[in-house]
Formats: structure tokens, C-alpha cells, sequence
């Protein structure tokens, strides 16, 4: 399982990757295009120009994970909207992005994060 908890953030690339980049160069990716420390905790998604291969770049405390899919038959998502950052997923997300959903990146398949304000009690 990738992370501890439901609370990782999960981080996908704005654009096509060579699947031909190893754990470095996936770092330095992770720094330069998504603009965050892949030695944070979060994961890292990156898809090939034809989507049927995905490397996940996870730093677990004590060393570098790098897991590796490819579909046999289908596409996964297509998740690149051009912006510079890429796009952000939930844990739930990444696990359907990962089983071949199509739904991931089209529509909101997790609940909005509950803010300070929504957890306020107003008592009279």
C-alpha cells in the first residue's frame, strides 16, 4: 500500500514522461515541473504519451519506491490539462486512475476536503 494514510497528496505530471527515466530523474521532475520535494511523502504519477504505461514515485522514510504499471489492453486517463504544476488526485483517485478508470480527472470522484469553516459550531 502507498502511504499511511488517506491524507497523502498525490501529484500528477502536466505532461507526457518517458518511461525510460529512472528514480532520478523522476526526482528531478517531481522538483522542477511539479515544483514539490519527492522526499515529502507524497507520490508522484507519471504517464507515457500513450498512456498504456504509469511509474508512481514514492518516498516511504527510509528510501525511494518506484512502482510501475503497464495495461495490456485500454488507456489509462488522460490527466494532462497543460498547466505547469500538473494535476493533484486523492489517494482514491490514484488507486482508480491505476485500475484503468476513465472517470479520474473528468469528474470529482472525492469528496471537497472539509475546511475550518465547515467544522465551526454555532451555539446560542
Amino acid at each position: 500500500m502507498i502511504g499511511s494514510t488517506r491524507n497523502v497528496r498525490v501529484f500528477a505530471a502536466s505532461a507526457p514522461t518517458s518511461m525510460v527515466c529512472g528514480i532520478q530523474a523522476l526526482e528531478l521532475r517531481a522538483r522542477a515541473d511539479l515544483g514539490h520535494n519527492p522526499m515529502s511523502g507524497d507520490v508522484f504519477l507519471f504517464v507515457s504519451r500513450n498512456r498504456r504505461r504509469a511509474k508512481v514515485l514514492y518516498f516511504d522514510g527510509t528510501g525511494m519506491c518506484l512502482f510501475y504499471k503497464r495495461l495490456d489492453k485500454g488507456r489509462f486517463a488522460a490527466l494532462w490539462r497543460g498547466d505547469s504544476l500538473g494535476t493533484e488526485l486523492t489517494m482514491t483517485e490514484l488507486t482508480l486512475f491505476l485500475e484503468g478508470s476513465q472517470l479520474v480527472g473528468r469528474y470529482p470522484v472525492s469528496p471537497a476536503a472539509i475546511g475550518d469553516k465547515d467544522l465551526a459550531i454555532t451555539i446560542r
